[in-house]
């Protein structure tokens, strides 16, 4: 039996097979819930920036380390739903400063409903950075989302 004309065939019901099977795991579609809502209304996007330590100087400052520490224990367990860190480079003119210094940076972003207790989240992570660290500042920007999962 010569198998080659049956070949385009065979590849044929494979392509429309998948066609026809989900295309994700049974689960694995990230709406339906109050963290992963199908469309959203009223949720900001906030990012956070935080100085590590003067650019030129890397050996001072915030490790690595201790940054994921942060991480862990103030921002993750505050927003456990997801985010995302950068690594930036900044600069920061200081109030007693006569330039400004460049810095070694983190943006943080996080995307959550608008609400009283999340912007206290937010304000309680930056309080938290700027007590651990001495930091003058922990800079947030927040705008409006439109968010989808």
């Amino acid at each position: 039996m010569n198998v080659r004309p049956l070949a385009p065939l065979v590849l044929l019901a494979a392509l429309l097979v998948g066609c026809v099977m989900p295309t994700t795991r049974p689960g694995a579609v990230l709406h339906g819930d109050a963290a992963h809502p199908a469309q959203t209304v009223g949720w900001v996007d906030t990012r956070l920036y935080f100085g590590l330590g003067l650019a030129d100087q890397p050996e001072h400052g915030v490790s690595e380390q201790t940054w994921r520490e942060f991480l862990d224990s103030e921002v993750s367990t505050r927003f456990p739903d997801g985010l995302s860190v950068i690594d930036v480079y900044g600069q920061w003119q200081g109030k007693q400063q006569i330039r400004p210094e460049r810095l070694r940076s983190k943006m943080l972003v996080i995307d959550y409903p608008d609400t009283p207790a999340n912007r206290a989240k937010v304000e309680a992570i930056r309080a938290a950075w700027k007590q651990r660290t001495g930091d003058q500042s922990v800079l947030r920007v927040t705008q409006p989302a439109d968010v989808s999962f």
